[in-house]
């Protein structure tokens, strides 16, 4: 594996994952570290392991000036996902945020006038995502009071929305973000795999669901790993091709993939020639990162924003149905992509699942209209699901 952790170290990393409060993740975090073996093979994650510390730190900090009364960088989540906006000062993030949710952020022309975040609103169709406005991002080596709470901020955030200033080199502003924020552990550019693990007691051991595959290993090999770590109950999601390595990285939280979408701001002052040349060249370096021309002016290319955000990432609507009912709910059941309908029940009423009989689905994912499926069943955007149980009102 890749760390080579001692029992003790990995007995310690449990006692970090299962710590509810800030003050007890620092004291876990602590005694981690302190097991953790120092060679190699463990450099990145005791380099992670710190700077985690650090931020924990600064969020305890940040928890009682909140209790305090003073200005918090925390923003509660609302909606079905919440995206951070990045980009220098002067970028025009602040009036693209003010046009893409009608919130008010203020906008002087003024270096770094914004200095905390201010949360807003956008809707794309019948969905409503949180946009979050914040400081300007300052390079590494930029000493910025904020610098540490803002890439917490990105860290914690569903997804990214880069604002790039086509009047001062957007290439190098964008080369500088994606360089300093994954040097940091949050990857812009999405990896060839990814896993997610859920713990809980409520799954009875390691259930494995495989929207890819396993190169180095088998699902046997997997559980054998986890129990290494005493997860003995865990949902494990697999997308795209992982290692085992893979697999155990996820545990520590280490590197985080965070879909982003790139606008370049401020067209209205360039040529079309130039814009097009711009583009292109930001498009060749980036392909994984969308870029969208816009201009906070006049407003040119804001309307493709919402789309563009939802799709990055990686969610569906699923509407559900009453029995004998003919209309769907109006509100969409906003869930990842690759859900299934134990996924989608966990969400609408856990104690569904005790009772589950079947679903019928109405729509992309069904092979007829009303199709009789089970909890495995994966969904898809726009699926109409009607849930039947075992006892009549559940």
């Amino acid at each position: 594996m890749v760390t080579n952790l001692p029992a003790e170290a990995r007995a310690k990393w449990l006692k970090y994952l299962d710590a509810r409060t800030t003050e007890e993740k620092i004291k876990a975090l602590e005694e981690f570290l302190s097991a953790v073996p120092k060679h190699k093979g463990t450099e990145n994650l005791v380099a992670w392991a710190r700077k985690k510390l650090s931020e924990l730190r600064e969020e305890l900090e940040e928890s009682k000036k909140r209790r305090g009364g003073g200005p918090s960088f925390f923003v509660e989540k609302h909606g079905a996902a919440q995206v951070v906006l990045l980009g220098y000062t002067l970028s025009g993030k602040s009036s693209i945020f003010n046009a893409l949710t009608n919130a008010k952020s203020k906008v002087t022309g003024i270096p770094y006038t914004t200095m905390f975040p201010v949360p807003g609103m956008m809707v794309y169709e019948d969905v409503q995502i949180q946009l979050v406005d914040t400081p300007p991002f300052a390079p590494e080596g930029v000493k910025v009071s904020w610098r540490g709470r803002l890439l917490g901020l990105a860290r914690n955030a569903d997804a990214l929305l880069l604002v790039l200033d086509v009047t001062r080199d957007s290439e190098e502003q964008l080369r500088s973000m994606v360089k300093d924020l994954e040097g940091l552990g949050i990857l812009l550019r999405k990896p060839r795999g990814r896993v997610q693990i859920e713990r809980s007691k409520a799954y009875s051991g390691i259930r494995l669901v495989k929207m890819g595959k396993i190169v180095d290993g088998t699902e046997d090999d997997v559980r054998k790993l986890l129990e290494s770590y005493r997860i003995y109950n865990a949902l494990v999601k697999i997308y795209g091709e992982v290692s085992l390595d893979d697999v155990e990285k996820s545990l520590f939280e280490a590197v985080v993939y965070k879909p982003s979408v790139a606008l370049l701001n401020k067209i209205d002052l360039i040529s079309q020639e130039e814009l097009d040349k711009l583009t292109n060249r930001i498009r060749e370096q980036f392909p994984d990162i969308p870029l969208i021309p816009v201009s906070a002016t006049t407003r040119q290319g804001l309307e493709l924003v919402p789309k563009a955000v939802f799709n990055s990432l990686d969610l569906i609507r699923v509407y559900t149905k009453e029995p004998n009912s003919r209309e769907p709910s109006k509100e969409p059941l906003v869930i990842p992509k690759g859900s299934t309908v134990e996924d989608a029940l966990k969400v609408i009423r856990e104690e569904f699942i005790k009772y589950f009989k079947y679903a019928r689905i109405w729509g992309p994912s069904a092979k007829y209209p009303g199709e009789k499926v089970g909890l495995d069943h994966v969904l898809a955007d726009g699926d109409i699901i009607e849930i039947r149980t075992q006892i009549r009102g559940i």
